[in-house]
């Protein structure tokens, strides 16, 4: 079982562990707990962090950079999991445009084992198509999302010709709308919570306020319309939702149940959403994780009475950190901020049409940390002498930039000793990212409310790595780990090869193959 907490930061371990009673308690306790893990890279953002942990290995090689990109070739922004050949299908009817593992180019541990292990099944589930989709790979038996609007439960022609009657099945009989009109109050005493309701930078989704109780009633008070499945989706009722059904998932396709090794992947994504409108240091974040604490609970009991407690592992993780809300940060630092990458779009295009000394579109798109150019701009700008010396030096002094790449630089430094440098270039894909690559200054985010993740900073690189099960020794270990050794530490275990890793098996935990 490999469980994805979606923008879970390391230090939430050390901070709320002692609100937890049940399962992140029994993680924490009875697993082997790696608090100096990080990522090193600087894309931390959902689709390359689950692809990360999935393949063992990191977005320079694996292909995925960012959630989204823009695509050269069509010249428009694209998703890392679009694929114009599959078909989208929708739970209980309908269809979409397809989606796929199609630009990862690398096989994930799942696929591994499909390969190596004849009659393993696989089976992922998660609120975000790019989660569950990276956490299965190329092929699964049931890989389940849903989309944007949390509104039908989805599945591509990429892992089934058909619906899967096992998942329609469960879905028939589970409605989200059972949930419209409850309410999300405070899981703990109040006097565990040592930030203020209402802190100030939270942005309450349509609906609520930023203060306790969140009534999940819509707009209407009267129907689910989409401001309750959004309401819905940012609350703990989702992840008890995704807990239970993967459950019944695993219990449908019989895991566990003969001598083949099967596997479970489940992303918790509501901690995102949460995280992002109300940040890492409300009431809300606190308690999301206490509510899932319960949620990781029932489901763990629930395998200790399907399969048997000593007869599989779990693995825990995050697939990113997040920043603090620059008004937190600007408390204790004064250089803290939002950046708007239509802004540095707008000042780039100004500076790269001066330095040419002509009219025209230099600048396609600034994305997330990515600066693309126009067909034909460069060579427009290099023809010019200081032309792009000009641009680049204009993307320098934006407010909140700390270094800016050159492809040039970034394709060789993997194994830099400069760690802004090396993350970037972990992060470099030649065929997905920008013309230039930027890094962020501590303390600001690309976001004009909430706060958001995606840097090379340490809050959005440093998450939990947790294992427990037979095979793994508990305890606290110290040691430097990324998410990427989970991958080879459960072929490890499993005693199936994957090809192409950049983590490696955390020895230090492992007392026997179980």
């Amino acid at each position: 079982m490999l469980i994805v907490v979606d923008q879970m930061r390391a230090d939430y371990v050390e901070r709320f562990r002692g609100d937890w009673t049940a399962g992140l308690k029994r993680l924490t306790t009875d697993g082997a707990w790696f608090s100096n893990a990080a990522f090193p890279y600087l894309g931390t953002y959902t689709c390359p962090g689950h692809a990360t942990v999935s393949t063992g290995a990191f977005p320079h090689l694996h292909g995925i950079m960012q959630n989204t990109w823009w695509d050269r070739g069509t010249r428009r922004t694209i998703a890392c999991t679009d694929d114009q050949t599959t078909t989208t299908l929708l739970y209980p009817s309908g269809t979409e445009p397809g989606a796929s593992a199609s630009r990862l180019l690398l096989q994930t541990f799942a696929d591994q084992l499909r390969a190596q292990r004849p009659g393993a099944r696989v089976a992922t589930v998660a609120l975000k198509e790019r989660s569950a989709i990276m956490l299965a790979g190329h092929g699964g038996d049931a890989v389940t999302w849903m989309d944007e609007n949390y509104e039908h439960w989805q599945t591509s022609t990429a892992f089934t010709p058909q619906r899967v009657p096992a998942v329609e099945a469960l879905l028939a009989a589970n409605p989200v709308d059972a949930d419209f009109g409850r309410t999300w109050n405070r899981r703990l005493p109040a006097e565990r919570y040592t930030t203020a309701d209402d802190g100030e930078g939270e942005t309450a989704p349509r609906g609520w306020t930023a203060v306790f109780p969140h009534v999940l009633n819509g707009d209407n008070d009267k129907t689910p319309d989409r401001d309750f499945r959004g309401q819905w989706a940012r609350s703990p009722f989702a992840d008890a939702y995704v807990g239970r059904f993967a459950a019944a998932v695993a219990d449908s396709l019989q895991f566990g149940r003969d001598d083949s090794t099967d596997f479970l992947g489940i992303s918790f994504s509501t901690p995102d959403l949460v995280g992002h409108a109300f940040g890492p240091g409300s009431q809300e974040v606190q308690d999301i994780y206490a509510h899932l604490d319960g949620t990781i609970g029932a489901l763990l009991d629930g395998f200790d009475a399907l399969i048997g407690r000593d007869r599989y592992v779990v693995a825990l993780t995050a697939d990113h950190g997040v920043s603090l809300l620059p008004e937190k940060s600007a408390m204790t630092s004064p250089d803290a901020g939002r950046v708007s990458t239509a802004r540095i779009a707008e000042q780039l295009e100004r500076a790269a049409q001066a330095a040419a000394a002509g009219p025209g579109a230099f600048i396609a798109r600034v994305n997330g940390s990515d600066v693309y150019f126009t067909d034909g701009a460069l060579e427009r700008l290099t023809k010019r002498p200081g032309a792009f010396n000009a641009v680049v030096a204009a993307l320098e002094s934006q407010p909140g930039i700390a270094r800016v790449f050159r492809p040039e630089q970034l394709r060789d430094g993997a194994n830099s000793s400069d760690a802004l440098l090396r993350a970037a270039a972990l992060s470099y894909v030649p065929r997905a990212s920008g013309d230039l690559v930027f890094a962020l200054k501590p303390g600001w985010v690309s976001i004009a409310s909430g706060t958001t993740h995606g840097t090379a900073n340490i809050d959005d690189q440093r998450v939990p790595v947790i294992l427990m099960g037979p095979g793994i020794r508990p305890g606290e270990y110290r040691e430097p780990a990324t998410p990427a050794d989970i991958a080879p530490t459960l072929a490890s275990l499993a005693g199936i090869n994957l090809a192409r890793v950049e983590g490696r098996p955390l020895d230090a935990a492992l007392s026997s193959k179980p």
